[in-house]
């Protein structure tokens, strides 16, 4: 494949130019982060300095003494650091691991670029559908499982807006609609973040975070992950057999009723009509003809058994505890290897890989800023001295609560937050050095704390319409976010429902 076909396949495949990142996204993001860092300097001012004693727990991190909360003099924090804080944690203790997270998160970013690059990524879904395209209930479980899956274990998400193009020209086809295109694609990944098992932005950074060790209590997870996809799955099928039964189809996808057929939504397009022509890669049902699919293929190998070895290191790992203290590198490192190697597979030049993996790596620049100003919030709070003192009066109103509804409360907070910040990383490194104290406090285990967050920060992805990546994919398929809410909302408070009930059932067998 030459660089100029490389380059079309990247244009083809929704590249992240193709608006993956939302400057009004970002910006909304960095208000309320800067409205916070405010809020949090004001506080500073207002609310009594106060201390906890600390000792080491049974896993050496350190951790709240109940009852030894006592107010302190106010330290001399001025107002002018407030601005700079964000810069301060680059210097603070927290250093180590913003620098981690925010190379881990290029990594990933660089490798999906790379196979974007190769047009690896749309490959292997058109390869999944060719094989079931015979059994379309079978694809529909298939596909469902799978985008579950990389959003559970791999922590894919924005990746995925290429494919949904995909996804609906597949739907298309079968007679189905733009929505069950959205809803075995991106909705599946949101659902997958809900139900995280390995997620390295979610699990893996607020394990790190509560110092809990990297992906331990995998088998309640395992099973929260099977329930959620139950409930999906079950939610998809009804869908679609009530659009067969009714005879619906193609001619009712978009908002207003217009139709629309799978040709409007090219095999190969994120989002331009007809532009399969352009890059000469078949649709869902036709076969591969062009020139570049053999080496494309080769790609779509590659990445199919390198992603399974590294699926099955990470997973002994969690159960063996070898090597866990190093899992984010490694997981870097072999999602370094499985984005490079896959799209030199693919044939796409190294020069080619190269400035795509720039890009991509460039591209999560405005995310580790988020880092950063969520980091500094805490920062200015505990250089203000009254973390504790915030931490006195809300382990209050948790003690007040049955462990129950400790953990509810938990669940709360991360759920509303995660309207105003999207990112997996920055709300962790926001809520969790928060949440695990007060989990401490009230008897609950830092475990359940993690589990909340992860709960509180899933499937609200797929409902807000703060979340940049599900209004891209709407502006994709045509669709409004109101159409979306009301074919959502059912699935989405069933959802809450399970979790809840899921969370609550952690609280009774002491999940730790």
């Amino acid at each position: 494949m030459s660089e100029r076909q490389g380059a079309r396949q990247t244009k083809a495949s929704g590249g992240r130019g193709a608006g993956v990142i939302s400057a009004r996204s970002f910006v909304a993001s960095l208000a309320v982060l800067a409205a916070l860092m405010l809020a949090a300097g004001v506080l500073t001012r207002l609310v009594p300095a106060g201390s906890y004693e600390r000792s080491a727990g049974a896993d050496g991190a350190l951790v709240v003494v109940p009852g030894s909360y006592v107010e302190t003099a106010r330290p001399d924090y001025p107002a002018w650091r407030w601005l700079t804080a964000p810069f301060e944690v680059l210097a603070s203790e927290d250093a180590a691991l913003a620098i981690v997270i925010i190379a881990f998160i290029a990594v990933v970013g660089g490798a999906f670029a790379a196979m974007r690059e190769a047009g690896v990524l749309a490959e292997s879904v058109r390869l999944l559908a060719e094989r079931f395209k015979a059994r379309r209930m079978a694809l529909l479980a298939v596909l469902c499982l799978f985008f579950m899956a990389i959003g559970s274990f791999m922590g894919v998400f924005e990746e995925v807006v290429p494919l949904v193009p995909i996804a609906i020209a597949l739907s298309l086809s079968f007679g189905w609609d733009v929505f069950a295109g959205l809803g075995m694609s991106i909705l599946a990944v949101g659902f997958g973040f809900s139900s995280a098992v390995a997620n390295p932005f979610s699990v893996g950074t607020a394990q790190r975070l509560a110092g809990v060790p990297m992906l331990s209590g995998s088998g309640f997870r395992l099973v929260v992950f099977a329930c959620v996809y139950a409930l999906y799955l079950t939610f998809m099928v009804g869908y679609v057999r009530r659009l067969e039964r009714k005879g619906l189809g193609s001619t009712m996808d978009r908002a207003d009723g217009s139709p629309v057929s799978a040709s409007a939504y090219g095999s190969g397009s994120a989002g331009s009509p007809g532009s399969a022509g352009d890059t000469g890669r078949a649709g869902p049902d036709q076969g591969a003809t062009s020139p570049a699919a053999p080496f494309v293929s080769r790609g779509v190998r590659f990445f199919g058994w390198s992603a399974l070895v590294l699926a099955i290191l990470v997973l002994l790992s969690s159960v063996t505890r070898v090597g866990a203290d190093y899992v984010l590198p490694a997981i870097a490192l072999g999602f370094l290897v499985i984005g490079v190697g896959a799209a030199l597979a693919a044939g796409v030049r190294l020069g080619a890989v190269a400035r795509s993996f720039g890009t991509g790596a460039l591209g999560v620049l405005p995310a580790g800023l988020l880092i950063l100003m969520a980091l500094s919030v805490k920062r200015i709070v505990v250089a203000g001295g009254i973390m504790d003192t915030a931490l006195y009066a809300a382990s209050g109103l948790m003690e007040r609560a049955s462990g129950y509804g400790a953990a509810a409360l938990m669940y709360g907070v991360v759920l509303v937050m995660n309207f105003f910040i999207g990112s997996a990383s920055a709300k962790a490194f926001l809520l969790i050095p928060v949440l695990a104290p007060l989990a401490d406090l009230t008897g609950l285990s830092r475990q359940l704390a993690v589990q909340a967050f992860v709960f509180g920060d899933g499937f609200s992805n797929m409902l807000y319409p703060t979340n940049a990546v599900l209004l891209i994919s709407l502006g994709l398929a045509g669709m409004s976010w109101g159409a979306w809410f009301k074919k959502t909302w059912r699935l989405q408070l069933a959802t809450l429902a399970l979790t809840m009930g899921l969370l609550m059932v952690a609280v009774a067998i002491g999940y730790a």
